[in-house]
């Protein structure tokens, strides 16, 4: 069913750089596999106000995550710092788009405050892309972990970054914090970066990932594929490839679902036996932990993968 008017008018007020892209059509039906409980619930709407109430934002409810329900019944919530307004405009993210606002001081402590407060052992931090901030928003990541560790100093923590792209001595801020998990998404295939991800370059992005392990080996590196953009298998594995020559131990590989008629269309649905095959194939290159279904996503269950992470490196060097 095509989406109104008036849904189109909010989806190109949303995103205003996407505004002049030919309208794509959403498609409505979707495999059995993709579909999922709306969040309701009590402990939904408990999350939600916590969230309110700090001001804070996640990538659960601004990137629309399918998996925000069963996350949320469980106070499960993924941070979004440095503001609810990226300076780039992917054309897969449902993140707006625009001129974003200062950067709000209190942030890293009320992160660290929603933490404790949803009970929460391990901790996922992303953010908008800062192009505007000299650093990019690292001192902010960094701040925030430190904020994390002073309130919760059993906690581990996982930081899902932009690629700092032009922003010498950035990601050294993020790493000097001691993230447990530094994670960046490579999102494509490096063909479909002019369309899809066109403000990102995709050797910058490998190069950060291996730079990461050069700086310290004991944080764990992580990034992740969307399938159905319309690249191939054999390019699947060739990044599976490059992100094994940077020695990144963990890979998540999820379903693309199309958020408005302005981004890209849904290439294919890929079948929860493909995914299971691009594990297999993962596994077979040697990272540590491989996570790969259609609701797969980069936060989704982080804490229990982070536990079999730790037991695969302890595993490794046994």
């Amino acid at each position: 069913m095509p989406q109104t008017d008036t849904a189109q008018n909010q989806a190109a007020a949303r995103h205003p750089e996407k505004a002049h892209r030919p309208d794509q059509p959403v498609q409505r039906q979707k495999p059995d596999w993709l579909r999922v409980r709306a969040p309701v619930g009590n402990q939904v709407a408990e999350t939600q106000a916590l969230l309110r109430d700090l001001k804070l934002h996640t990538v659960c409810e601004e990137a629309a995550c399918p998996n925000i329900g069963e996350c949320w019944k469980q106070k499960h919530a993924t941070f979004m710092i440095l503001g609810s307004v990226c300076t780039r405009a992917c054309a897969f993210c449902n993140v707006a788009t625009g001129l974003p606002q200062k950067l709000d001081p209190h942030e890293p402590d009320n992160v660290a405050e929603a933490a404790a407060r949803l009970g929460l052992h391990h901790v996922v931090v992303t953010s908008v892309d800062r192009d505007d901030l000299d650093d990019g928003g690292a001192e902010h990541f960094a701040r925030t972990i430190r904020a994390l560790r002073a309130r919760l100093p059993n906690c581990t923590i996982e930081v899902l970054t932009p690629d700092f792209m032009r922003k010498k001595g950035a990601m050294e801020v993020v790493v000097d914090a001691r993230p447990d998990v530094f994670n960046h998404n490579l999102e494509t295939v490096p063909r479909l970066y002019p369309t899809i991800r066109p403000g990102a370059r995709y050797f910058t992005s490998l190069q950060l990932l291996s730079r990461v392990k050069e700086l310290d080996k004991t944080i764990f590196t992580k990034s992740g594929l969307m399938v159905g953009l319309g690249e191939e298998d054999s390019e699947i594995y060739q990044v599976m490839d490059d992100l094994r020559m940077a020695e990144v131990d963990f890979i998540t590989l999820g379903q693309y679902l199309q958020p408005t008629p302005k981004h890209a269309a849904v290439q294919r649905f890929a079948t929860p036996d493909a995914f299971s095959g691009y594990a297999q194939m993962a596994r077979g290159k040697g990272f540590l932990m491989v996570s790969s279904s259609p609701l797969t996503r980069s936060s989704h269950h982080a804490g229990d993968d982070f536990t079999k992470l730790k037991a695969a490196r302890l595993a490794k060097g046994a």
